[in-house]
């Protein structure tokens, strides 16, 4: 099998906007999200961290950078899926969320997972 194919982690996201803990008269916006991580790879790895970008849609960009996901650093056995939840604050409707998580293989190769962009967006401002 392909090295590559060995160390590999899909990632997808699923975000929601949270109403009743949003301010929008003060350019306040919580959205939740759901990863789900899935080891398809073949060798055994822990989520050791993460780091994330987000950015409104005025252009401010956060980073988080942090150990583990929701205090924890899961052991993902090959087409084992962690999934969690956790949210976010932007001063606008509308923004995006992307970043990578950095794996340690239980042979010690370490290597990271792409977390593909997806859009944070209060229903309906969006077309």
């Amino acid at each position: 099998m392909a090295e590559s194919k060995k160390y590999e982690v899909a990632v997808s996201a699923v975000p929601q906007y949270i109403a009743e803990q949003s301010d929008p008269v003060r350019d306040n916006y919580v959205f939740a999200y759901t990863i789900t991580i899935e080891n398809v790879g073949t060798v055994p790895a822990q989520l050791i961290s993460r780091h994330w970008v987000i950015t409104d849609a005025s252009g401010e960009v956060q980073e988080v950078r942090g150990l583990g996901v929701v205090g924890r650093q899961p052991l993902l056995q090959p087409g084992e899926k962690f999934v969690y939840t956790s949210g976010c604050q932007i001063d606008t409707p509308v923004g995006t969320m992307r970043g990578s998580y950095q794996l340690t293989a239980v042979d010690g190769r370490q290597f990271e997972a792409e977390i593909p962009a997806f859009t944070l967006a209060v229903p309906h401002v969006l077309h």
